[in-house]
């Protein structure tokens, strides 16, 4: 394994989650002279120099140098962008003496597909969310069966720059977790606004009923994530029959929101497969 600070990295795409993870990379001792990018957005090139100061080209082409020195490749483009992105790499992966592991953060694209358009097979996909952006990501990880244990070992150090992770040996369970995790702090967002809708429909101000929310929320789940008890037990605990938890409790399980949220998840897995299929053609 190559140690954070020594290893070279570039990524294809410079948005939000190639931002998050430069950032966290670079917190956690990465060298900004080890990092590129390739963007065509001048505008997302100058906040890149602005803020970590990270050389950057604006296409594939440009950035080619960068990328065949470099030990793992950081592909952070868009779904129905992958396979334009991938046909313009696979030259400058099969021109290049040191083959860098391909590392994918785009929802829907399987490995066989990657490896088809790029002809290059140490493949990993990622699918960390945007909590990463301040460093309480969690990201779901599957290697191909060419991926070395060291590629799996820098793929873990650069996800762990940005929070937690879990690994998984099915690469459909990417995406279940693209559905649970990935896709999961939307709900969040949605119980928020909910939350909060409802505090100041009892009377609350907007400013009174965000803090409410949004601090239960934090604070919630930060014991369950300390706690050795389960979310069950956890809820049974705040939860006496006949009080005002317990009135509230009874509302949501008469409209079965646990069974909502569960079509939810399976309807957020399901668009997954379906974007494998649907991106995936040549």
């Amino acid at each position: 394994m190559t140690s954070l600070s020594n290893l070279k990295i570039s990524f294809i795409g410079g948005g939000n989650m190639a931002s998050a993870l430069i950032g966290g990379l670079i917190n956690q001792g990465a060298k900004a002279s080890n990092i590129f990018v390739a963007d065509p957005f001048e505008g997302t090139r100058a906040r890149l120099k602005t803020e970590f100061n990270i050389a950057s080209k604006e296409s594939i082409s440009a950035l080619s140098e960068q990328i065949k020195t470099s030990d793992v490749l950081v592909l952070a483009v868009k779904p129905q962008q992958f396979k334009e992105a991938a046909a313009e790499l696979k030259s400058t992966l099969e021109t290049s003496e040191k083959k860098p592991l391909c590392l994918s953060v785009a929802a829907g694209i399987r490995t066989q597909d990657m490896g088809r358009w790029l002809n290059h097979q140490r493949l990993i996909r990622a699918m960390p969310n945007t909590p990463a952006l301040i460093g309480q990501g969690m990201t779901g990880l599957y290697a191909s069966k060419d991926a070395s244990k060291e590629d799996r070992l820098n793929a873990e150090n650069i996800c762990l720059a940005v929070g937690k992770i879990t690994w998984v040996d099915d690469e459909k369970q990417i995406d279940d977790i693209t559905a649970v995790s990935g896709s999961g702090p939307a709900y969040v967002f949605a119980f928020l606004e909910a939350l909060e809708s409802a505090g100041v429909a009892q009377g609350l101000t907007p400013e009174q009923a965000r803090l409410l929310a949004s601090q239960t929320v934090i604070g919630a789940a930060t014991l369950a994530t300390q706690s050795t008890e389960t979310p069950a037990v956890l809820r049974e605990r705040v939860t006496s029959k006949g009080g005002t938890t317990y009135a509230a409790l009874q509302v949501l399980e008469k409209k079965q929101w646990a069974a909502i949220l569960g079509e939810a998840i399976a309807a957020a897995s399901a668009r997954g497969q379906e974007m494998g299929e649907e991106f995936g053609k040549d």
